[in-house]
Order: C-alpha cells, then structure tokens, then sequence
C-alpha cells in the first residue's frame, strides 16, 4: 500500500525551514510570541465549546478498555521514555532528552484516532469516549506528570509555579468558558467544523514556526547534529511499535474483541500534536531550546500517522473477515 504525505505536513515543514532561514527577531519575535499566546487561549476556547458531554458519556460503560487505554496513555507510555532521557547529554542535547520526557506525557491524539478506528471498523464509541476523555484530564494529568518527571531526572531546569499557573489561565480557564459557553456556540461550531480544523493547524504551524525562529536564533542546528536528529527518528519508531506490541499483548490477555483492540491500538499508542503544541507553548515559553523539545512530538506524530493508515487497512480486513466466516 502506497502512502504521500499529507498537504498539512509539508507546511509544518515548510515553517521549519523558513523558521532556518527567516527567523523572526527581536520586537517582532515578541509579538508573534503574544500573538501565539492568544492563539492557544482561543484554541482551547474553542475546543471546549466544541466537545459534547455525550461524546464523554457515549462507551463509558466500557470500562477494562477505558482503564487500557489511559493506562498506556499516562503511565505505561511515561516510564518508557524515562531511559530514553538517560541518553542526554551524551548521545543526544538535554533539551531533546526533556523532549522525549514531554512526548510520554501528552494525551492521546483525538482526531486521528476515532478516525482510524472508523477506518478500521473498530469500536467507534468507546474510542470517542477515551480519546475526549483523555484530552480533558491531559490538560491537568500532563503538566504534573512532566513536572514528577523532570523532578526525578533533573532534565532541565523548570519552574513548577510559572508552568501551573500558565497552565490554568491559558488552557484551563478558557476551555472552562468555551464549554460553559457550549449551548450558543456549539451549534455554530458544528455546523463550521471544517473552519475550526483550520484554525486548529494555523495555530500549530504559527508555534512550529515561531518556536524554530526562536531556537534558531538561540543556535539551534549547531547544537543539534544531524546524528541526533537521525536518532529521535529512530527513537520514536521504537516507541510506536513498542506501544502497538504492548497493546494487542494487553487486549488478547483481557480477551477484548478485535474492534476494541483496534480502539486500544489507535488509542492508547498515539500521541496528540494539536494539544502537544500549544501546551508546549505555555510550559516553555522563552525556552532557548523550544526547537528541540517539540521536535520528538513532530516525528512522533508524522511516523503514527503512516503506520495508523497502515494498520487500519490490515484491522478492517481482519474485522470484515472475521464478520463474514460463519
């Protein structure tokens, strides 16, 4: 099976290489960085007008596959990366090691994973439920699990009151007006659901690019050789491949249907850009390394997104086989 790769990836590229030749500077620095700081409010504004409570409600009977899936998400998929950290600062920047600390923490991807588990006919519902569901706690369960984290390994250094107080004024005071808010907008935002989307990916490449002007300016490609970069890669195809073993190991022990392994696979394996992004932009704001912390997330995202593909093509022919044999 073929694959390309998709318009919106090449523009997140696109803004890393005119971030390395065209990196913005000084007062204009500061105001794109202001102008990202409203984006992400908006965003999660936006998000929490968007999310139903009966998607949250839809599956949660659900239970052994819920606790898979959160369990991979914020616990399994965190110590995993903890050795990784251990690499810095001899084969890989210490800013990169934070990097990977980071990508273990975040939340299941929303959009692709209920959209790979349609594809592969799996258990839709209960992939809805765990997907919003671990989006919400993410914006709570991610920064305390990065700050348990970096406490333990001391990647860098990091302030746990600015980090929680951003965090609460930035992403969770607007996401708790927009869904206070749902009941006059989310008719309109369901009905521009396409719109939204955009403006989801105009606010990941406005970070992209003004995180890499950022880091650039600050030294980033002589910092960063291309031997780590080469191995971040490989890094984040072990971890993917790791997560999906962990995962079909898990639901074949718990003896759970070939739909709610596809719901556990896509789920419990994928890691969320869209959310990663603009938390980054809040946790480390005026990090001199910010270029290096995002750069497993980006990998990550663009290596699930060719393998997903992949394996709901394989999931729904095991699943129309399986409902087709006698």
């Amino acid at each position: 099976m073929g694959w390309k790769i998709d318009r919106f990836t090449l523009l997140l590229l696109g803004a890393i290489v005119l971030a390395s030749f065209w990196p913005v500077r000084d007062s204009a620095a500061l105001w794109l960085a202001d102008l990202g700081t409203l984006a992400v409010a908006l965003l999660f504004f936006l998000h929490g007008a968007a999310l139903s409570r009966d998607q949250v409600i839809a599956g949660a009977s659900h239970w052994r596959l819920h606790l898979v899936i959160t369990f991979l998400t914020f616990v399994f998929f965190p110590l995993v990366v903890l050795p990784i950290n251990q690499l810095a600062p001899h084969w890989i920047p210490r800013d990169l090691g934070l990097g990977f600390l980071y990508l273990g923490v975040l939340p299941s991807a929303v959009s692709s994973s209920i959209a790979y588990t349609a594809m592969a006919r799996g258990n839709v519902p209960a992939a809805i439920c765990s997907a919003a569901a671990s989006n919400v706690f993410g914006m709570m369960l991610t920064p305390f699990l990065l700050i348990v984290l970096v406490s333990t390994t001391s990647a860098s250094e990091f302030s746990v009151l600015e980090a929680l107080q951003d965090i609460v004024l930035q992403l969770l005071l607007p996401f708790a007006v927009g869904h206070g808010l749902r009941p006059w907008l989310g008719g309109w935002l369901a009905r521009h659901e396409t719109l939204a989307s955009r403006y989801d990916q105009c606010v990941i490449w406005l970070i992209v690019y003004s995180a890499f002007s950022h880091s650039v300016v600050s030294g980033l490609w002589d910092k960063l050789p291309v031997s780590a970069i080469l191995l971040a890669i490989g890094l984040c195809g072990l971890l993917l491949g790791l997560l999906i073993l962990v995962a079909r190991l898990i639901v074949s022990w718990l003896g759970l249907s070939l739909e709610d392994e596809a719901a556990v696979v896509f789920c419990g394996s994928k890691k969320s850009l869209a959310s990663g992004l603009p938390m980054a932009k809040v946790l480390f704001s005026g990090h001199p390394g910010f270029g290096m912390i995002v750069l497993p997330i980006m990998c990550y995202n663009q290596i699930q997104v060719i393998v997903g593909a992949i394996l709901a093509q394989r999931y729904r022919q095991r699943i129309e086989q399986a409902h087709d044999s006698p």
